[in-house]
């Protein structure tokens, strides 16, 4: 089963969605047998960060409000990723354009290694205030999942991954996705936002019972003998 993930690393609900889908999937009895792919999604692709600037500032500024009233939203969520056991740190924030950070993820997939590149970012940004837009920070976190760092940096510089970023974002455009975190399982049905695990097991079960291969057929050979792809049974 193929699960397909839209998401923002700077998204405070697409961390959050993380968590209460991999607990979902952590209780799921197929577990092995599900395939998680995480897909780029920029909600402010031409963001430009001012340096000292906080989050609370930044936010305040994106939804035309006041810097009290973003420092509210923040606190909002800093509540609801306790939930998931997440202790958000938005007073270390600092505000980032996510395209190379994407890219870094992309190449992550590259060496099978996309759910601990996306992991080990969010963290970065949210748990401990790391700077997730700058190209020797992103390196750096790129060795530590076990990225080689020669070649991170080449990449990054060359953006050898960037137009794989665009046609994510050019894909979401064509299924409608208007909000992250947005999760596609098998290609059909779909489920927007940070919603409880409850509801993704309940999707996870649905969706195999529909997809699930079907058993192979089994071969009489001899008496008492069966045969199928993965060998014999007595």
């Amino acid at each position: 089963m193929k699960v397909e993930i839209w998401s923002d690393v700077v998204c405070p609900f697409c961390y959050i969605g993380k968590r209460k889908f991999e607990n979902a999937l952590k209780d799921f009895a197929h577990r092995d047998e599900v395939e998680v792919v995480w897909h780029s999604f920029q909600l402010t692709p031409d963001f430009q960060p001012i340096p000292g600037e906080s989050i609370h500032e930044s936010l305040a500024k994106k939804k035309g409000v006041s810097v009290e009233e973003g420092r509210k939203m923040n606190d909002y969520m800093t509540e609801a990723a306790k939930e998931v056991g997440l202790n958000y740190q938005f007073e270390k924030t600092i505000p980032a354009n996510t395209f190379l950070a994407h890219q870094l993820i992309h190449l992550g997939a590259h060496h099978g290694r996309q759910d601990a590149t996306k992991e080990r970012l969010m963290a970065a940004y949210y748990l401990e205030g790391q700077n997730i837009g700058d190209l020797d920070n992103l390196v750096k976190l790129g060795t530590e999942v076990g990225l080689d760092a020669t070649e991170s940096r080449a990449a990054l510089t060359a953006g050898t991954y960037a137009e794989a970023v665009r046609l994510d974002e050019y894909h979401a455009q064509q299924i409608g996705v208007r909000g992250v975190p947005f999760f596609v399982f098998e290609d059909k049905y779909a489920v927007s936002g940070a919603q409880p695990s409850e509801l993704f097991g309940e999707v996870l079960a649905k969706v195999y019972d529909e997809f699930k291969p079907a058993k192979p057929a089994l071969t009489m050979v001899a008496d008492g003998d069966t045969c199928g792809p993965e060998g014999c049974e007595i």
